[in-house]
């Protein structure tokens, strides 16, 4: 499958890297330019390629920079895609933190159907809910007891299952999420997110989700425990297990 992954950082590099891996013919893009991703692209057996050579020809795009980077990318970019291209999101609204408020969202307006909306294109939400240290290292074989899952939000059938079959091929049971509408039920600090559990608590965790109650804890007690347990700088892979666990803790099942 050929697949454009326009951002490099953490989360766009762990995932380049895993579908290079399985065979994927992958291509990254950033802001910068071809030449400025062309290193790590080289380093792992990629394409270095700009924006629109991450969207031209290819099957799947997979937008993996900060949330509110969509509106920089230019206005015609996936007029340059194939028709039919999946096109995921796994962006996060963290506002007063990394992100400017948007009224919309804050009026309850679920994060991907902004970006949606920004893009005037149907997408995906996936991988959003799994911190990029366990997409890069916590991926197992299909069929492992203890195997991870991440859910998988949109309203096109074909698109959601070739979605759900790239999260496979990186090490992790896919669960649907429903629809893009209802993929508020996967954004941060609700019961689903960044909790590294498996298919079964992954879906209760979506059932059990109440609309409004994760951005009360996002912007209070996740804010000041999760600033505390980087107050030192840590290395993430050092704090991993902490984050889970504070994730857990604060909306548990």
């Amino acid at each position: 499958m050929k697949i454009g992954v326009i951002g490099i950082g953490e989360m766009g590099g762990a995932m380049a890297r895993r579908w290079n891996e399985k065979g994927h013919s992958v291509r990254v893009a950033n802001s910068r330019g071809a030449e400025a991703v062309k290193q790590f692209a080289d380093a792992i057996g990629a394409e270095a390629a700009d924006v629109y050579g991450a969207v031209e020809g290819v099957d799947v795009v997979l937008l993996a920079m900060p949330f509110t980077g969509v509106t920089k990318l230019p206005k015609d970019l996936f007029k340059r895609a194939p028709d039919g291209v999946v096109i995921v999101d796994t962006a996060n609204y963290y506002p007063d933190v990394r992100d400017p408020r948007i009224p919309e969202i804050d009026a309850g307006m679920p994060e991907s159907v902004w970006v949606s909306q920004q893009l005037g294109c149907s997408i995906f939400k996936a991988f959003n809910s799994s911190m990029f240290y366990a997409l890069s290292e916590l991926g197992k074989p299909e069929g492992s007891p203890d195997r991870l899952a991440i859910p998988v939000a949109g309203d096109d059938a074909r698109g959601k299952q070739i979605v759900m079959g790239l999260v496979n091929d990186v090490g992790f049971d896919p669960v649907d999420g429903g629809s893009l509408l209802e993929s508020w039920r996967q954004q941060p600090s609700t019961r689903a997110y960044c909790c590294d559990y498996g298919a079964a608590k992954v879906r209760e965790g979506l059932r059990a989700a109440v609309k409004g109650k994760a951005e009360k804890i996002r912007d209070t007690e996740w804010r000041e425990r999760y600033g505390k347990l980087f107050a030192k700088k840590p290395a993430y892979a050092d704090v991993h297990a902490d984050v889970i666990a504070l994730n857990r803790s604060l909306n548990p099942l």
